[in-house]
């Protein structure tokens, strides 16, 4: 039956085994070693590193950005209700806090950062005048109905005046100097719920802006009031936040309508307009450079912008 099979088929004649993969092998050793013998290098020797980047060591070059700042509580301290507010006075020694309970804490800097670094075994053997001379809040102040929405310090800080808006339509003026006294010095009434306020650099007046679209100027000694005599200087609706320059001649306003606006500072006259400048997002925050030359704004669009 085999030989009957082969006949039927007729299959070609089986191939011999090859040795062309041992010649290709043999081939290719030998290239290998005539360009081992031109390198000169022999076998075993170790080859000294040259120019690369290691990835398991962090670069050490200097970098001109300052290092990352680092912080940690110092002290804590609280109101009845959620802190809306807060300022430093011009010599960074005190600080102002609103509430949306209504009240308003005055608080020593120094104070605050002994209570941090002060054991606490030491503080119970205190004596109530003790605790009272070294207690942080220095003050606290009742005379809103309302939220506090914004304070700030008289640039003078021999002056001890304080100043602060609020939702209940009012601006005060407060005098703590005197530790004994919790209501202001003066009051200025309002059209419509306080949002944002700030000195000028001199003190002697102060930019006020409400929930209505119109920016105020008042003089701190008469409590008159200002605004700009052309209407279409002013936002569209309402203020979130106004800033002097350094030195007073000019000041900044950003607007819930999306704008932020820059004004001259004498003539009380808008200079310039930045619509949409957060792609038509309110604004919630601008501020002025410590040389006057840039503005930092924040938006409802998350992003913050410079401008020169």
């Amino acid at each position: 039956m085999a030989v009957n099979l082969v006949n039927l088929v007729s299959p070609s004649t089986a191939c011999g085994p090859s040795n062309r993969l041992f010649r290709l092998v043999k081939l290719g050793l030998s290239v290998s070693e005539d360009e081992h013998e031109k390198s000169g290098v022999i076998e075993g020797e170790s080859i000294a590193p040259g120019t690369g980047i290691d990835l398991e060591v962090e670069s050490e070059s200097s970098t001109m950005a300052p290092e990352s700042a680092l912080y940690e509580t110092c002290y804590v301290t609280a109101h009845k209700a959620a802190c809306r507010a807060a300022s430093f006075n011009s010599t960074g020694q005190l600080v102002a806090t609103g509430s949306h309970d209504s009240s308003i804490k005055i608080l020593d800097v120094e104070r605050m950062l002994a209570k941090s670094v002060s054991p606490t075994d030491h503080l119970g053997q205190e004596t109530p005048q003790q605790q009272m001379e070294t207690h942080p809040v220095i003050r606290t102040l009742y005379d809103h109905t309302a939220e506090v929405t914004c304070v700030d310090f008289h640039p003078d800080p021999t002056l001890q005046i304080l100043v602060s808006g609020s939702k209940d339509y009012t601006i005060k003026l407060f005098d703590f100097s005197n530790p004994s006294v919790k209501k202001a010095q003066r009051n200025i009434p309002e059209a419509s719920p306080i949002r944002t306020l700030h000195f000028h650099p001199s003190g002697n007046f102060l930019l006020v802006g409400t929930q209505h679209k119109t920016l105020r100027l008042y003089d701190v000694q008469t409590c008159r009031c200002y605004v700009s005599a052309v209407p279409e200087d002013q936002h569209l609706s309402a203020v979130n936040m106004v800033r002097w320059s350094p030195n007073g001649t000019a000041f900044v306003t950003a607007g819930m309508d999306g704008s932020f606006k820059i004004w001259d500072g004498v003539s009380c006259r808008c200079v310039n307009t930045f619509e949409a400048a957060h792609d038509g997002a309110p604004v919630c925050s601008v501020v002025f450079s410590r040389n006057g030359k840039y503005i930092l704004s924040s938006g409802k669009d998350s992003a913050v912008k410079l401008c020169n």
